[in-house]
């Protein structure tokens, strides 16, 4: 697939699956479809919404003419001759312009023998519309056709109302279709630049990002310093600096700065289409909930029929046969529409879905969402998961009359020229506190004992304990009692020795995420117990579930058996969600409750994870947490609100005269937008 035809897709298709499920697309007779099949639902909503205009103006004579209408304000309209006729003939063309529709979505579920909505739309109008032409024909006058077209309407306006509010709950999804530009300024080998269709790009491409320009494709920088915005695809609201061998995610915003990037992935291939494609499936799976609503539509059709037949015998018993037995039946089956009870469940999943891709939590399986809120233990993985992956400087201590910064930022000049990881780890430490590096000279490494250089006539070494044993030095007590504590934690340490004196010891680990303790703290509060996995020893995996506060931990295990500590848990009765990184951690998180995949946007073709946080940021397992439970109390409190609608107002229907047909579809509609207005307050939810 070319990227326009992705970017086509991707926008063609994202209304479709939350909308799936409440309006019965395999009936629908007036769907569009692209070469692919794919339901064209903008253009389902538009018909429906010319429709409802379409219709309301044709209902006007018929309310004009009608007899009840005339003597309820006290009117008479311009007579003439046939003009006896213009309620039934207008009413009839309102039936088959607004009325058929719903009669043909009616033929799937009636083939299938699965009654529901469209069903009882159908027995509704049919019978007002039948018993109205006989009615009229033996006892002119009577019949209620201003009650039939206005029910249509109402019925047109709650199909496009309930449309409208699907399309535009997946109105973030939109955004990040829209976020892939149609061009692109690829670098040819000669150094000229050509704008050419984002869709020509190919991978190993190089090509120019200016500053502002959305890029056009995955890639990673080769020349250039910027900050780029990836709000909209990791949820990150902070710009991320970018440098020559970082990645980039095609979408993404460029800041102030000119970059240019070779291409790894373009088209349905990038973050971007992968994060699509999983919003599409999370929409599209159902979640129990939805099967309940399912279930409820069913069982409401038989209780509408079973409700019809009681009516018929209770009126006809105490008035007998006539015009207000028809109009009681018509009126039980409007007020059972369960237009409400349809949109109650799909419309929270669209809303959610959306609010969780902002939020860079990406949803495979809606049951895995679902089930987050019953979630009581998470075990987390801990190299690249609580901590960062990489080592750092974790402590220091030094000796009287030094300054423990001066001191790292002479440690990191000395390392300058080293690639070893403990000098990434120095000096990436002194650059995270902008410390000014002095001069250096004669760099030399020493084999398997550390680093020698001098600045100003000093010998400075900087190394391990076996430096110190070339050195023949024995180092201050605060440094020693410092590298014994360390030591205990399974914490490397490396000494700056300046002029053949010992002067400072830096302790050297996995550096703990910052965002780590806020994440155990968060998932304490919400009355989840905290585990920890790791490969690494057991002194390391102290130091890091003390400084946590992690309530139990697993330390030296194999990636193979990272899935037998997660059934143990379980086997205690806990409800276990499992983070980790998607690679080694595959079985784990297949064997957990809930799987969660994290690292980047990298992570989103993980088959072993039903959630995937495109952040390695344990705040968001809060936030994944914090989200189902409040998706699962508005679906609930939707589902109420619509059974609750119909458990009131059917008896009413059924057995007062209050209740009109016209009355009920407003009745049913108004229960129809409450549900809508509910489901949108969930956007207001707070995560985090």
């Amino acid at each position: 697939m070319t990227e326009p035809e992705m970017h086509h897709h991707m926008h063609e298709h994202i209304e479709q699956p939350a909308h799936q499920d409440m309006t019965h697309d395999a009936g629908h007779g007036d769907h569009k479809e692209d070469h692919a099949g794919h339901v064209d639902h903008t253009g389902h909503e538009l018909l429906f919404r010319n429709r409802f205009w379409g219709c309301l103006l044709l209902s006007i004579p018929v309310l004009l003419y009608s007899p009840m209408i005339q003597e309820w304000f006290g009117f008479t309209p311009p007579q003439f001759t046939g003009s006896q006729w213009v309620s039934p003939l207008f009413a009839t063309i309102v039936f088959i312009i607004g009325g058929v529709p719903f009669i043909r979505m009616a033929v799937p579920e009636v083939r299938q023998r699965k009654p529901g909505m469209m069903t009882l739309i159908t027995l509704a109008i049919s019978v007002a519309f039948i018993y109205s032409w006989v009615a009229l024909i033996i006892n002119p006058g009577t019949g209620f056709f201003w009650e039939l077209v206005l029910l249509i309407d109402v019925m047109l306006l709650g199909h496009w109302l309930e449309m409208r509010s699907v399309r535009q709950a997946s109105g973030a999804l939109n955004e990040l279709a829209r976020l892939m530009p149609d061009t692109a300024e690829r670098i040819l080998p000669n150094g000229e630049i050509e704008t050419v269709p984002t869709g020509q790009l190919r991978s190993g491409d190089l090509v120019l990002v200016r500053p502002g320009a959305s890029i056009p494709a995955d890639g990673e920088v080769t020349e250039g310093d910027s900050s780029v915005n990836e709000a909209m695809i990791t949820g990150e609201s902070k710009p991320v600096d970018k440098r020559p061998g970082d990645s980039v995610i095609a979408g993404a915003i460029n800041g102030d700065g000119s970059l240019r990037l070779r291409v790894t992935a373009t088209g349905d291939k990038t973050a971007l289409a992968g994060i699509m494609r999983l919003v599409e499936q999370a929409q599209q799976s159902k979640s129990q909930t939805q099967v309940l609503a399912d279930k409820a539509a069913g069982w409401l059709f038989y209780i509408a029929v079973a409700f019809a037949f009681i009516t018929a015998i209770f009126w006809t018993a105490s008035a007998g046969f006539g015009v207000e037995v028809i109009n009681r039946v018509a009126t039980v089956l409007v007020i059972a529409c369960p237009h409400a009870l349809g949109l109650a469940v799909p419309l929270v999943v669209a809303i959610s879905t959306s609010l969780s891709a902002r939020n860079g939590i990406l949803v495979r399986d809606r049951l895995a969402l679902e089930e987050a809120r019953n979630v009581n233990t998470v075990i987390f993985d801990k190299t690249g998961t609580l901590t960062r992956g990489e080592q750092g400087v974790v402590g220091s201590a030094v000796v009287e009359g030094w300054d423990a910064d001066d001191a790292l930022a002479l440690t990191a000049a000395v390392e300058g020229d080293s690639e070893h990881i403990i000098a990434r780890a120095i000096r990436t430490s002194a650059a995270e506190k902008n410390l000014e590096l002095p001069a250096i000279d004669d760099f030399e490494a020493i084999k398997g004992r550390g680093v020698r250089a001098t600045q100003e006539d000093k010998i400075i070494h900087v190394g391990g304990p076996r430096l110190l044993e070339m050195l023949d030095l024995s180092p201050d007590p605060v440094l020693t009692d410092f590298a014994r504590a360390s030591g205990e934690k399974g914490q490397s340490v490396v000494y700056l020795v300046v002029a053949n004196q010992a002067v400072a010891a830096f302790a050297l680990a996995d550096v703990i995420r910052p965002e780590s303790r806020q994440a155990v703290d968060r998932l304490h509060e919400m009355g989840v117990e905290v585990a920890m996995l790791t490969g690494d020893s057991k002194e390391v995996a102290a130091a890091v579930a003390q400084e946590l506060g992690i309530d139990a931990f697993f330390a030296e295990v194999l990636p193979e058996d990272k899935d037998k500590k997660v059934a143990k848990l379980q086997a205690q009765g806990k409800k276990v969600a499992m983070v980790g990184d998607g690679v080694n951690d595959a079985p784990a998180l297949t064997r957990a409750d809930i799987g969660i995949a994290i690292g980047g946007g990298t992570a989103v073709a993980i088959e072993s994870a039903g959630i995937i946080l495109v952040q390695s940021n344990p705040m968001d397992v809060v936030k994944m947490i914090e989200l189902s439970r409040a998706t699962r109390k508005k679906m609930v409190q939707n589902l109420w609100w619509a059974a609750g609608y119909n458990i009131v107002f059917i008896p009413l229907a059924a057995f007062t005269l209050f209740i009109t047909p016209a009355l009920g579809a407003v009745f049913m509609s108004l229960s129809t937008v409450i549900v809508a207005i509910n489901a949108q307050f969930l956007r207001r939810v707070e995560l985090g």
